[in-house]
């Protein structure tokens, strides 16, 4: 028997969202009208409003995964994202978090390292008229300066560190949120840039799948 999705994306924001503080009514529509189960592989949709990430590319040492319901949404309303707003949306998977941006800003590019990712990330947003959003494909540290600056950079996946180049394409008063740390150790951290220059607090904490090529610069000592 197949799962009735619209009644499960029902579930998942009752019950995984609105309990952890999420309060931002655009953004609880916007998970309400994407349909979660498109941006997973057909053999796992009956599992994608589970509270848990669920694999969508890789192995045991290089996967990748569509987040967990309840830490992309607090991550999003920490962006106050609005419809003003350009969003670079860095490690987007299948597109999920896009499609989620593409109704709260006015476009979003989403970027993604990973070519078969990208792909698929454009034919799913593209079947969902998702007409605001450009799929480009490169390095996820890199950021995308053909479009810069962004309102708002959003980063898919836990870092060790967030690269200058992404500060260096933040728009004044722009945002940028994303986690340090890896697993318990997860801190999501939101940075503004006033003035120029780029501050950043602690937001709450956050145990979420790593994005790759964010790894410290490791430093010799002599």
């Amino acid at each position: 028997m197949s799962a009735d999705f619209t009644e499960l994306r029902v579930k998942m924001v009752d019950g995984q969202i609105r309990t952890t503080d999420v309060t931002s009514a655009p953004l609880i529509e916007a998970f309400l009208a994407v349909p979660r189960e498109a941006f997973v592989d057909p053999s796992v949709r009956d599992l994608a409003y589970i509270d848990e990430d669920i694999r969508i590319a890789g192995g045991l040492d290089d996967s990748r995964f569509l987040m967990e319901p309840s830490p992309l949404a607090r991550l999003l309303q920490l962006a106050e994202v609005d419809a003003a707003d350009s969003v670079l949306d860095v490690g987007c998977g299948t597109g999920y978090s896009a499609a989620i941006l593409s109704r709260l800003a006015h476009s979003v590019v989403a970027l993604e390292s990973d070519p078969a990712l990208a792909e698929r990330a454009g034919a799913e947003l593209a079947g969902l008229g998702c007409e605001n959003v450009v799929v480009v494909t490169g390095p996820l540290r890199d950021g995308h300066a053909g479009k810069a600056p962004y309102n708002v950079i959003f980063i898919g996946g836990s870092v060790e560190e967030v690269p200058e180049t992404l500060f260096g394409q933040l728009a004044e008063g722009g945002r940028l949120v994303s986690v340090e740390g890896r697993g318990n150790a997860g801190v999501a951290r939101v940075f503004v840039k006033a003035s120029g220059i780029v501050t950043g607090r602690r937001a709450f904490n956050a145990a979420i799948k790593p994005l790759p090529g964010f790894e410290r610069v490791r430093v010799f000592e002599f």
